[in-house]
């Protein structure tokens, strides 16, 4: 089966469910840094949190930054923050600035 031959209620579902999946592996995976995720992947959970925020807003939903982040880290960022964050070394904050200068990212 492709895409093309499922109709459009099963293709959103099997999209959402998709995407809770990815939403829980990251928040199950506090051992990866954002920033490790911006150099690999060009985005992170905060660019997930931004994409859903601009979804909402989009459909006429007031959704903030910190509320699209908290359902996406499971918990307010600051809290997130303060259990899992590590301070990055000086290489990954030069490969992150320079994903963020050219404009590669999520």
């Amino acid at each position: 089966m492709s895409a093309q031959d499922m109709d459009a209620q099963t293709q959103l579902e099997l999209e959402a469910a998709a995407y809770r999946r990815l939403r829980d592996h990251l928040q199950n995976r506090t051992d990866v840094q954002n920033i490790d995720m911006m150099n690999l992947a060009g985005f992170c959970r905060n660019c997930l949190s931004r994409w859903y925020m601009e979804e909402a807003n989009d459909k006429g939903l007031s959704l903030d930054k910190d509320g699209a982040r908290e359902i996406v880290y499971g918990m307010p960022y600051g809290e997130w923050r303060e259990k899992f964050q590590t301070e990055a070394n000086d290489e990954k904050k030069t490969k992150f600035d320079q994903i963020m200068d050219s404009g590669e990212h999520g």
